[in-house]
């Protein structure tokens, strides 16, 4: 069965550039981000969702 991502990769690199982790992400892939990095991956693609959603109510 195929995975389908639910963030682009656009967002996934805008988010690790402003963590500071894209050029880790670049280099060597995403393999190489740590888990710590990937979490607040995840709760900035929320919080931008989160603002997202409050504009289109």
């Amino acid at each position: 069965m195929a995975r389908h991502s639910i963030m682009s990769e656009n967002l996934k690199y805008e988010i690790a550039n402003e963590l500071g982790v894209s050029e880790k992400v670049k280099s060597n892939g995403w393999g190489d981000v740590s888990s710590r990095d990937c979490g607040n991956m995840v709760s900035k693609a929320i919080e931008i969702a989160n603002r997202y959603a409050d504009n289109n109510a």
